[in-house]
């Protein structure tokens, strides 16, 4: 498994629904950057860079599995520890799990591939590149 990576989350007023809590879109939106957040913290340089040297445009997302524990509110400093415990082939299993201070408000596992475009038009999932494996492992 990959050392895990911390990105941090400080819940404003607007990511809050009319009951004062998260509104769920929101996680999602948070755990994506937590995403690009652990491969910059690794040394990936931006997609913009990869499209050109590698023809890698990113990660996209495959599938998903979220377990909602406790709520968050307004105010709120949320950490998301970050993890690739499993590599394939084209895709990787990321892990995520979601604190504020001690307690745990969700995990989550989603799957993404490395994505290239496709001749014609749309994606295609690539073989991980070596240089960027090494980097997060």
């Amino acid at each position: 498994m990959s050392e895990r990576v911390i990105y941090t989350v400080k819940v404003e007023f607007g990511d809050c629904d009319p009951a004062g809590i998260v509104w769920f879109p929101n996680f999602f939106r948070w755990i994506d950057a937590a995403s690009r957040h652990f491969f910059a913290e690794r040394g990936v340089p931006r997609w913009e860079e990869t499209a050109q040297t590698l023809g890698v445009i990113g990660t996209p997302l495959v599938d998903t599995h979220t377990r909602f524990v406790k709520s968050a509110s307004y105010g709120d400093t949320l950490q998301i520890a970050v993890a690739i415990p499993e590599w394939r082939d084209k895709s990787f299993l990321q892990t995520y799990r979601m604190k504020r201070g001690e307690d745990l408000i969700l995990e989550c596992e989603e799957v993404r591939i490395f994505a290239a475009k496709r001749e014609g038009g749309g994606i295609r999932a690539v073989p991980i590149p070596p240089e960027i494996r090494r980097l997060c492992e």
